[in-house]
């Protein structure tokens, strides 16, 4: 199941300054795993200790929060796509 993942500015330079990876998984923590893989410190940028997304890391499915699916078990289908944002504080 090959789906797209776009990445935040941030995190580009551990995808060699990719703005869209592809990548496979049946759901959010597959995805996760494999971004592991193939472009490692991706992980530890994403989710904390416990593995849990981070609370400053938004994750979308196709437009879809997955904190109002089903979190980090959210299936994901051939040809989803991801979009990991980011929180920005100001003030």
């Amino acid at each position: 199941m090959a789906v797209t993942v776009r990445i935040p500015t941030p995190l580009r330079r551990l995808t060699q300054n990719l703005a869209e990876v592809e990548t496979e998984g049946a759901n959010i923590q597959t995805i996760i795993e494999n971004l592991e893989t193939d472009y490692p410190g991706m992980k530890e940028r994403i989710c904390d200790e416990g593995g849990k997304i981070r609370r400053f890391v938004n994750i979308y499915l196709n437009d879809e929060d997955i904190r109002f699916l089903d979190g980090i078990e959210t299936s994901v289908s051939d040809g989803a796509e991801i979009s990991i944002i980011p929180a920005i504080a100001g003030g």
